[in-house]
Order: structure tokens, then C-alpha cells, then sequence
């Protein structure tokens, strides 16, 4: 939904530096991206960090987050459109983030979308983190479709394997990530923006032979 993930490497490298941490940014973001902030919290301090402790990590990092991007908030281009279209054709949406509440809400109210998805889950719920598929798999629980007819749009590799573990098919959204990097056998297609995808042909054909196909966003 949102193009973020620059401003997510960025908030990383300051929290580390206010918490005296050495890290390799590129390793870090291979290893996390999808996963759940406290499971990034362990990766990053390279322990099993207690939950109380990690969320509160959790939090200065996100308000960082949330400072940077927040001055220069973007969309992933079309996603409010293609929103819009996707519900107008009476399909049922959810979003499946490894993010906090307080960043969905972030997310939400600046892309103000006219209709709200369905149903959100979110990464301090307590399920694991990509490329487990349960925060899909909730997903899909809570707006009522069966995993089979879902498509996952997904910009994070770990995201694209939590799809086919959830055996879910997926749209890989190329907004950080490579078409290479973002592959799979369940992926239909990828795509660097939302702008005339309700009209692409294959795109039209899903819709055609499967009403009950359900965009989940990550």
C-alpha cells in the first residue's frame, strides 16, 4: 500500500546509532523485512530479547519511523484507486502487516482511503512474523474467504513465501524489491504500481473467473 521501506532503513540506522549498535543495514532488512518488530528487536540485538523490553525498542524505533516518513508520505502509485475499484466490484480486502497498530493507524490516515479494508492484522497481535503465513491466514479468516482464493500483493520476499506457505496466490509489488527477488510459482505477476492494473487482462480474467478472489495487502 505505502512505499516506506527506505524511511524503515533509515529509522533503523538512527536507532541504532542512539543505542550505540553496529549493524550491517543491507543484512538487517534482508533478515527482517515482514517480521514482527520485537522478532526484529532479537535479530538486531542478537538474543532473545524479553517481550516488555522489545516492544518499547519497538516503539522508539517506530515513532522514528514515523517522524521521517511522515514529512514525506507516499502511497505505492494507484493503490487508492485500485482500492477503490477492487471494492467497488464487492471484493472483500484485508491487510496483513508485520507493522503496530500505531503505524497501521499512521498508514490509514494518511492514505485516507474512501472505504477501509475489511479486516487488519497486525504484528503486535502476537502472531509470528513473515514468512510464517499466519498473519495471511488470519487475514483471510477474519474477511471470510478461503486462503485458495486469496491474492497477496507483496513487496518483501519474506512476504512472498509467507503467501505460499498460506497457499495463497500473490502479486509481487516491485516497489523496493526486484521481480527476480519477489518470484515464485503462485506469483501472477509483478507490478511497479497500482496505475491501470484494474484493466490489465489477466487481472480482469481473475476477477471474471473468481469472485471470490480477495486482494490481502501487506
Amino acid at each position: 500500500m505505502i512505499d516506506s521501506m527506505g524511511h524503515h532503513r533509515r529509522s533503523w540506522i538512527e536507532f541504532a546509532r542512539h543505542h550505540d549498535l553496529s549493524m550491517d543495514i543491507d543484512e538487517l532488512m534482508r533478515r527482517t523485512t515482514g517480521r514482527t518488530g520485537a522478532e526484529c528487536m532479537d535479530e538486531l540485538f542478537g538474543r532473545a530479547v524479553p517481550r516488555d523490553e522489545a516492544w518499547a525498542l519497538v516503539q522508539h524505533k517506530e515513532r522514528l519511523y514515523r517522524e521521517l516518513f511522515g514529512a514525506e508520505f507516499r502511497e505505492v502509485a494507484g493503490f487508492r484507486d485500485f482500492h477503490a475499484h477492487v471494492r467497488g466490484r464487492g471484493l472483500r480486502t484485508g491487510v496483513g502487516t508485520a507493522g503496530d497498530a500505531d503505524n497501521i493507524a499512521f498508514a490509514m490516515r494518511h492514505l485516507a482511503l474512501a472505504e477501509v479494508p475489511h479486516a487488519t492484522v497486525g504484528g503486535d497481535e502476537g502472531l509470528p512474523g513473515k514468512p510464517e503465513p499466519a498473519i495471511f491466514l488470519e487475514v483471510a479468516r477474519r474477511i471470510g474467504v478461503a486462503p485458495a482464493h486469496c491474492v497477496v500483493f507483496e513487496d518483501a520476499p519474506l512476504g512472498i513465501e509467507a503467501a505460499r506457505r498460506a497457499g495463497m496466490r500473490a502479486v509481487a509489488v516491485c516497489s523496493t524489491h526486484r521481480a527476480e527477488e519477489l518470484s515464485g510459482p503462485h506469483v501472477l505477476a509483478a507490478i511497479d504500481h497500482y496505475h491501470g492494473l484494474a484493466d490489465a487482462a489477466w487481472f480482469t480474467s481473475l476477477m471474471e473467473t473468481s469472485s471470490a478472489a480477495a486482494p490481502a495487502s501487506s
